[in-house]
């Protein structure tokens, strides 16, 4: 799920690849900062999977669902969360029984509410624009 991509297309085919890999109760961590490419990362996943959903960041929403693809998104961006409670009010715990896709953006704020089996993907952005993913 590692990788380094010079490129916004090149992130998303870093996240076409990772969702090769995906099992039903998949949980995926996204660490990094604003512009390092976790969203394009999640576009390139979703399409992957065979949705047709527009992929945007879910920081106001909080929450994005993808369906039509061989397994279900829930898209998370935990950002503007203040609180644990806040993302148990959402229904997390709902999320985490369906037996899709969990990706988490910002994740670090509540690692405790994240399954053990998570895959922790730290991204960074370069001063030449280039971004790297990293598993940790």
């Amino acid at each position: 799920m590692h990788g380094h991509a010079a490129t916004p297309e090149a992130m998303e085919q870093l996240g076409r690849s990772a969702a090769a890999l995906a099992v039903p109760g998949t949980c995926i961590a996204l660490v990094g900062d604003l512009g390092a490419g976790k969203t394009h990362w999640t576009k390139g996943f979703v399409a992957s999977l065979g949705s047709t959903a527009a992929v945007t960041s879910p920081t106001f929403g909080l929450v994005h669902e993808y369906h039509g693809g061989r397994l279900p998104v829930f898209h998370f961006d935990f950002y503007r969360l203040k609180s644990a409670e806040e993302l148990i009010a959402l229904g997390w715990d709902d999320y985490l029984d369906q037996d899709g896709i969990i990706i988490a953006e910002w994740a670090g704020k509540f690692p405790e509410l994240l399954p053990p089996a998570t895959h922790w993907l730290h991204f960074t952005l370069a001063a030449d624009g280039s971004r790297t993913v990293k598993q940790a």
